[in-house]
């Protein structure tokens, strides 16, 4: 007999399984892949060389987890990229948009001196917005239960700016408002889409922009950064801490029912029973295990959650770093932060557009990050990986399928970056492609949704999904809870602590 069952050995339900086991309850971890992880996982899409094939940069994973399952003392170091964005344009021009706001404010002066003091206060709304809602102490809203609307808004106080940013603004007004150069519009237009099934142009995604900008990694806010032996470790780590304190964690499981305050039903036909079952897929296939048993108000509300991904990723191998015409070199400053191909406003209309009618746009967005710079030891000695996250692609094909156009999508995003490059077509030596369908089958996200559901302003804080359901003994603990998507594993932190709570005051 189990205390609690965690269906899912994502990082999220890893993390929660520790903080269960070093509770000293009894749990029992079930993944249905062979590998452990889901979507932050290290895998070998080619001979000698180890890549997550999803998650790729550490940012909003919370310190709190960090330190209190002792990630660093299991071998956890990261690499701060401080280089920031780098985004070329097509007229030749460029700017290094650094995480240092000193190297940046000189960057913009250079680039456009009249928009320096519209950029200041731009990224000063994210600063207050970050230092009201996520303070470095206990009262990070992201700790515990989602806040309301109206405990937001006591948090706000007359701050206007942060307000419109956090649930109103597209991030296409959010720049537009501060900043004057288009270049500088379409250099930061990506980040209020990333993962989202949005246009920039779209209400609410400026806040996707504070989502990914509000962390405080290693106390620094707002940094990004490249860990050591590829970001998959990071599930790896929670593993270790869960299985240290005494959980046991069975891949190659799969679960094709949950019996509310029973246990679980494998699709073997073996039951294995517990009074806890803590769902770490997504609600969508949480919805399937439950099936009949599944309240008819909250399976409402999970299928009205836009679910369908518009994102592709490419896992590339290269002999040799893309040489962008606008700063040549294969070994540049650039290199070592992240790096966008960018699309003028037109072609993120048309794109969106296009995807939306199940066509694939005349080019993508595409932000690339390189492990390789930071971190040799992913590849044979002189080669590089790149990871490549672009949108939009539409989950089906108007024409075709993805089995059958993989090669033209391949062509597609290959070319988006080219186009601001010298060697791109000589310098690959190969590359994985995973549309939503891929990330679907390989990881098990319904839609290839790599957020479990968009995290616009209508899906977020206490709009999210609770830890809690409404079924006796059933909880979720996955990207579809507080506090949304990316690699956080406080949505685990969370569950656990409300397990925890639950089972005190029976």
């Amino acid at each position: 007999m189990w205390d609690a069952i965690i269906v899912g050995a994502g990082h999220n339900g890893l993390a929660c399984a520790a903080y269960l086991a070093r509770a000293g309850k009894r749990v029992l971890v079930l993944e249905s892949r062979e590998r452990i992880g889901g979507a932050c996982t290290i895998e070998e899409p080619f001979p000698g060389v180890r890549m997550s094939p999803c998650a790729y940069l550490a940012g909003l994973l919370h310190p709190l987890v960090v330190k209190e399952l002792q990630l660093p003392q299991r071998g956890f170091t990261w690499t701060p990229a401080v280089n920031g964005l780098f985004v070329p344009f097509l007229d030749g021009s460029s700017i290094q948009l650094w995480d240092d706001d000193d190297k940046c404010e000189a960057e913009i002066r250079r680039f456009s001196s009249g928009d320096l003091e519209g950029w200041r206060a731009m990224n000063d709304i994210i600063r207050r917005l970050r230092d009201a809602l996520r303070p470095a102490d206990e009262n990070d809203t992201w700790i515990g239960d989602a806040p309301t609307r109206e405990e937001i808004e006591d948090r706000l106080g007359s701050d206007e700016e942060a307000r419109k940013l956090l649930f109103d603004w597209s991030m296409a007004e959010f720049v537009e408002r501060y900043l004057r150069d288009e270049r500088l519009h379409v250099a930061y237009l990506g980040q209020g889409v990333i993962g989202t099934n949005a246009s920039p142009f779209d209400a609410g995604t400026a806040s996707i922009r504070f989502h990914h900008a509000s962390g405080r990694l290693g106390g620094i806010p707002g940094m990004w950064g490249y860990v050591k032996g590829g970001m998959g470790i990071v599930s790896f780590y929670f593993c270790d801490a869960a299985r240290e304190a005494g959980a046991v964690v069975a891949a190659g499981v799969p679960v094709a029912a949950i019996l509310p305050s029973e246990g679980v039903l494998l699709e073997g036909g073996e039951r294995i029973a517990a009074p806890v079952v803590i769902s770490n897929a997504d609600p969508r296939r949480t919805l399937q295990m439950l099936g009949g048993s599944a309240e008819s108000v909250w399976k409402a509300k999970i299928e009205t959650v836009p679910i369908e991904g518009c994102t592709v990723k490419l896992n590339v191998l290269l002999d040799e770093l893309p040489n962008f015409t606008a700063r040549p070199g294969v070994s540049e400053a650039h290199h070592f932060g992240q790096i966008n191909a960018p699309l003028t406003k037109s072609e993120w209309k048309d794109g969106f557009a296009a995807a939306r009618s199940g066509k694939l746009p005349g080019h993508l967005w595409c932000e690339l990050y390189f492990q390789s710079v930071h971190d040799a030891s992913v590849v044979p000695e002189g080669q590089h990986t790149m990871s490549v996250f672009a949108q939009y692609v539409p989950y089906r094909f108007a024409e075709g399928t993805w089995d059958g156009r993989r090669d033209e999508v391949r062509k597609l995003a290959l070319d988006s970056i080219g186009r601001f490059c010298s060697n791109m077509k000589t310098a690959v030596i190969d590359a994985q492609v995973l549309g939503p369908p891929d990330i679907e089958e390989k990881v098990g996200l319904t839609g290839g949704h790599i957020f479990q559901g968009e995290c616009l302003p209508p899906y977020m804080w206490s709009n999210r999904l609770s830890a809690r359901t409404p079924m006796e003994g059933v909880y979720l603990c996955g990207a579809c809870t507080h506090p949304g998507g990316s690699v956080i594993g406080m949505n685990g932190r969370n569950a656990a602590m409300a397990v925890l709570k639950d089972m005190q005051q029976k």
